[in-house]
């Protein structure tokens, strides 16, 4: 027998063919995070302690990079997952949005300093507040990087407010945390996902009932599609009016709500006629609806992307645009108004678009085809609803994780497929019940699980002939259960559910732990 050459080994094939990549990636990672130590360097080398500016520009440098890598994938994944866009598109798309968002509607004020978790003006000494906002941002940003490599898609919001409240505990005792807004915190963890959850699968169940299990899905779609899509425009132009441009322009509610019912009604003006011209075009068939919402998956991972990239930037350096106030001002403490500097602003646009593109494939394979399967109109369903989660429940004053409610729309989805699976097994037990008999069991086993995975004008042709079959379509009360157990699909996969709630729950006290850690680390160097 000749020796097999080890590289013939599929594991470790696999291992070298991936080694050049990773290490490419490693290394433009690097070359960003020495660029931000140049400029750094350069820009401040010349204030008292800046090595410690230094250290936070990088900390927030890595930070970005892991948000990009963690978190931007719930805004694109679903579309990727569904093919509305290839994945190279989605990273362009969102790397430009993130980046657009970041710099043009991100410089609000240090969110993540003023945001109440701890109030800074309980630390007395400014070189402490800077010790607490690099342990927050460096325990942020490694449990950040774990999660990522464990493939569990968390807040970044929930990570930093950990960090933060890590380092003041260890910095001023228990007694400088608002222990109430924790709670809200711990609250989201279910009110998020659990949203998010119900509200994509009620307008999946709406879309399914009203569109695609007619016996002329692309004709009702012509009907209730144009509404969607008003809807839609409705929602993502109130959100970005609410959530993304807050440091552009000052919008009220009202005013917010009234551009996107305009925008809506536009949408729905433009969009009906043209969907109407495209029908006679298209299959009569699911496949055919789906066409119709590639170009919407596209507009709303773009939009999704700018909101994500204007709200959560603060995350990655809102704490570094802290540290520059409390360095840069004698006396300051971090409790006035920090104002995000442009170039803050920039190592964090870019660190977040070069974090997504180096390392964010993994998550949104993730989130995108991982989790449950997603075609284009339930991917539409899932952007919908988290984009009306975050609205209502802001106005609302409930506490929700952009992360929480994309994921919980997701998993909403798929326990709604397994559901109307499990009726529609119920009742073709229903129809074999029915029947006497214990003739050609292999004929009925195969039409069974054919009727399993037909469209809705086939289940129902399907079902009239499984009628006729009479005595020939009866099977044993062993031989259902057998069937009743195999038509049992878990549609949503369980371990990918209990990893990222599992990481869900741990993430403010990891993140905590790891911020006190590493203030410890910094006061004993310092002191």
């Amino acid at each position: 027998m000749p020796p097999v050459k080890l590289s013939e080994y599929p594991p470790v094939e696999k291992i070298t063919s991936e080694a050049p990549t990773k290490l490419r990636n490693l290394a433009l990672a690097a070359v960003f995070l020495g660029a931000v130590l140049i400029f750094t360097r350069q820009q401040f080398g010349h204030i008292e302690h800046s090595w410690l500016l230094i250290t936070a520009a990088l900390i927030g440098g890595y930070m970005a990079m892991n948000i990009g890598a963690n978190d931007v994938a719930n805004n694109v994944g679903p579309a990727v997952g569904s093919k509305a866009m290839t994945l190279g598109t989605a990273i362009v798309i969102a790397a430009v949005f993130e980046a657009a968002g970041a710099l043009i509607a991100g410089g609000e004020v240090v969110s993540t300093v003023k945001s109440g978790i701890i109030d800074p003006a309980d630390i007395a000494d400014p070189m402490v507040f800077v010790w607490v906002m690099i342990g927050a941002l460096l325990g942020a940003a490694i449990w950040l990087n774990v999660a990522t490599w464990l493939g569990a898609p968390v807040s970044t919001t929930h990570s930093i407010v950990g960090g933060v409240m890590g380092g003041g505990i260890a910095a001023a005792g228990v007694s400088i945390v608002n222990w109430p807004v924790m709670g809200n915190i711990a609250a989201s963890w279910v009110i998020s996902p659990v949203v998010g959850g119900l509200l994509a699968a009620g307008l999946l169940y709406v879309l399914e009932r009203k569109v695609l299990w007619k016996a002329d899905p692309v004709q009702a779609a012509t009907r209730y599609l144009p509404y969607l899509l008003g809807l839609m425009a409705w929602t993502f132009t109130t959100y970005l009016a609410l959530k993304g441009v807050q440091n552009v322009a000052s919008v009220s509610t009202p005013v917010a709500f009234g551009l996107g019912l305009v925008a809506g009604v536009i949408t729905f003006a433009l969009t009906r006629p043209r969907i109407a011209r495209r029908a006679p075009d298209l299959q009569q068939s699911r496949e055919g609806v789906n066409d119709l919402f590639t170009l919407p998956l596209i507009f709303a991972a773009a939009l999704l992307s700018f909101a994500h990239g204007a709200n959560d930037v603060a995350n990655a350096v809102g704490p570094l645009a802290g540290v520059v106030e409390a360095l840069s001002h004698v006396g300051s403490s971090g409790d006035g108004e920090a104002g995000i500097p442009l170039w803050v602003l920039l190592i964090g646009a870019v660190g977040i678009s070069l974090g997504l593109a180096l390392f964010g494939p993994r998550l949104i394979r993730t989130v995108g085809s991982e989790i449950t399967e997603l075609d284009r109109s339930r991917a539409f369903c899932i952007a919908l609803a988290a984009a009306l989660t975050v609205i209502v429940a802001s106005q609302l004053g409930l506490p929700v994780s952009s992360t929480h409610v994309a994921l919980g729309g997701i998993f909403g989805v798929g326990f709604l497929r397994e559901y109307l699976d499990q009726r529609m097994a119920k009742a073709v037990e229903d129809v074999l019940h029915s029947h006497q008999g214990d003739e050609h069991i292999a004929e009925v086993e195969r039409t069974l699980y054919e009727f399993v995975n037909a469209d809705a004008e086939t289940k129902r042709e399907m079902l009239a002939q499984l009628r006729d079959m009479g005595h020939a379509a009866v099977i044993d009360a062993a031989q259902q259960r057998k069937l009743k157990k195999a038509l049992k699909r878990q549609l949503v996969r369980r371990s990918h559910l209990f990893r990222i709630v599992a990481a869900w729950i741990i993430t403010v006290p990891a993140s905590a732990f790891l911020g006190a850690l590493f203030y410890f680390v910094l006061r004993g160097m310092m002191v």
